[in-house]
Order: structure tokens, then C-alpha cells, then sequence
């Protein structure tokens, strides 16, 4: 399984719970969650994007002659 896929079901479950509390209490600061849940995904899509351009390019380094 890639970091992008496990990255991918960990916001699906996040989601799913965030959905299923709020069916349950609906007057539980709606604009406040959706604001941190659409924040908490960019900043893991940010990291995922950054940690995979980081393998890339080591990945590059290692494999380039200096000789």
C-alpha cells in the first residue's frame, strides 16, 4: 500500500466519524469542525506531497554518477 493510499483511507475514516457525530448532534459547532477537518487534510496532503518529492529526489541522488 503507497503513503498516498494509506494517507487517503485515514481521511476517509476521519471524515466518516466527524459525519457520524454530527448526525448525531447537530448543534455542535458546524462551521468550526468543517474548517479544522478541510485544514487537517490539506496540511496531511502537504506533508504526503513533500515526503514523496524528498524520496524522488534521494532516490535521484543515490542513483547519479559522480565519476
Amino acid at each position: 500500500m503507497t503513503e498516498i493510499q494509506l494517507i487517503w483511507w485515514w481521511t476517509q475514516a476521519q471524515l466518516h466519524t466527524r459525519r457520524q457525530l454530527m448526525r448525531e448532534e447537530p448543534e455542535r459547532g458546524d462551521g468550526i469542525l468543517i474548517w479544522v477537518v478541510m485544514t487537517a487534510l490539506l496540511a496531511a496532503a502537504a506533508i504526503a506531497i513533500v515526503a514523496i518529492i524528498v524520496n524522488k529526489a534521494k532516490s535521484t541522488a543515490n542513483n547519479t554518477q559522480t565519476q
